[in-house]
């Protein structure tokens, strides 16, 4: 099982950032390029105090980057929430071979690094979030072979990354994160037709600004299919005594619903503890409280640490 950041397939430094921005965006070539962050699929630089450029550094997430640059502007305006929806778009050179973004600098930190001490507020923008993001999504919505449909089409996933946490965690709470994952799968399926997702909605990819949910980044996975996948965001950024706020400000969550929803947090849970528990240089370990809290949340067992932090 590898969970270690890939390696980037491109290198990208500040001179290659400002290179692109002065041949594309010469209006922009004067502001400063300050590096941010490296995720597994995009680099981030920040250009001057309002915007981002974002690249990415592997091949696969080209498409990636190519969901976002032709959907986001669309659901942007519909949302509660910020959101980076690309200002400005380029296109590939002999220094570098995608097309790439610039898109707003919005304040906040990322929910993996920053604690969620207002839940009351965070549990209400999540829930208006999801609302306003679910609504029907058209028939050439990306689709994504693993986020938005059957939960018992990622078993094998779940099953093998479980495995692979004997010494991570107890073999009691190894049963009940696969009890919860099984109980998923069992409920019914969704039946409303593809909805809109984010695809990727954990701390990481979401920003936090004075304890409370400030804007939702990384809209790569975007696609259509079961809002389960999304819905299972509460369990990753909340202790469940917050999760009826979550569901009444979403509305229409049937006991069906829910069941998925948390069959997906039991999954992204143990994805996230593998990552954060992988001793490679280029892991994440903030991860690994996220993933031991949303693995807590989803079996109604002791939460680890503070009962108030998004991880």
């Amino acid at each position: 099982m590898t969970a270690v950041t890939p390696r980037a397939e491109v290198p990208i430094d500040a001179a290659l950032v400002r290179a692109l921005v002065a041949a594309q965006h010469p209006d922009l070539a004067h502001l400063e390029v300050t590096k941010l962050a490296e995720g597994w699929d995009n680099a981030s630089w920040r250009l001057g105090p309002d915007l981002v450029v974002r690249l990415p550094r592997r091949a696969v997430a080209v498409a990636l980057a190519a969901n976002e640059h032709r959907w986001l502007g669309h659901l942007a305006p519909r949302l509660p929430l910020p959101v980076p929806a690309p200002v400005r778009l380029g296109v590939a050179t002999d220094a570098y071979p995608w097309p790439w973004s610039i898109v707003p600098w919005i304040d906040g930190e990322p929910g993996d690094r920053a604690p969620v001490t207002d839940p009351d507020t965070t549990a209400r923008r999540l829930g208006g979030l999801l609302r306003a993001l679910h609504r029907p999504a058209p028939d050439d919505a990306p689709h994504n072979a693993v986020r938005g449909g059957p939960l018992s089409g990622r078993a094998d996933a779940f099953t093998e990354r479980l495995g692979g946490l004997v010494t991570g965690i107890d073999v009691d709470l190894a049963d009940a994160v696969a009890a919860a994952f099984a109980d998923g799968c069992e409920a019914p399926a969704w039946a409303g037709g593809p909805r809109w997702l984010h695809g990727d909605l954990h701390p990481a990819n979401v920003l936090v600004a004075h304890g409370a949910l400030a804007a939702v980044i990384d809209f790569g996975d975007v696609c259509g299919g079961d809002p389960a996948t999304d819905l299972a965001a509460a369990w990753m950024l909340l202790p469940t005594a917050w999760h009826g706020a979550v569901l009444d400000a979403y509305g229409g969550a049937d006991d069906a619903l829910v069941r998925r929803a948390r069959g997906w947090a039991a999954h992204f849970g143990t994805m996230l503890l593998a990552i954060g528990l992988d001793p490679g240089p280029d892991a994440k370990p903030t991860y690994e409280a996220i993933g031991r809290a949303t693995l807590a949340r989803v079996t109604g067992t002791a939460e680890p640490d503070a009962a108030t932090t998004g991880g």
